[in-house]
């Protein structure tokens, strides 16, 4: 690896991704003076019924490095359209039951419109380009391969 390059963060969590992962990850920003409002999303897998069968996990793959590469690009453009003072993606890989948090994005700036407008920005990019693959498993041990909406 040459000077100028630097590792990717690997953005991906085996599993469901924890409430105690989640408090952990706010509570490790109160020693940051500068910021005044931090923004979340959480995505939780929902049981939604397709074609009579209701949907009791997803199972989601990605071809990670390439993932971790998109992730670092929307961040390096979320720094640059919004005043953050940090940022940080987290998505489940593997299976994810219904009810649990397959996804975690959270945002601090300054100010609470920049947080919120960065996160809606962040979380749009992340359904349109990220290459994360979700297969919604059905009782009946058949799937379907979900559709980002």
């Amino acid at each position: 690896m040459g000077k100028e390059e630097k590792a990717l963060k690997n953005c991906f969590r085996q599993g469901a991704i924890s409430a105690q992962f989640i408090g952990d990850s706010i509570a490790k920003h109160q020693t940051k003076k500068t910021i005044g409002a931090h923004q979340i999303f959480l995505g939780q897998v929902r049981a939604d019924e397709i074609d009579g069968k209701e949907v009791m996990a997803i199972e989601y793959s990605a071809y990670e490095e390439m993932a971790n590469k998109v992730f670092e690009e929307i961040r390096e453009a979320a720094f640059q359209q919004f005043e953050l003072v940090c940022m940080h993606i987290y998505h489940s890989a593997g299976v994810v039951e219904t009810g649990e948090i397959c996804l975690f994005v959270f945002v601090s700036s300054k100010h609470r419109k920049m947080a919120q407008k960065a996160i809606e920005f962040i979380v749009e990019e992340i359904k349109e380009k990220a290459p994360v693959f979700g297969k919604e498993l059905f009782a009946d041990s058949s799937h379907n391969w979900k559709v980002n909406i």
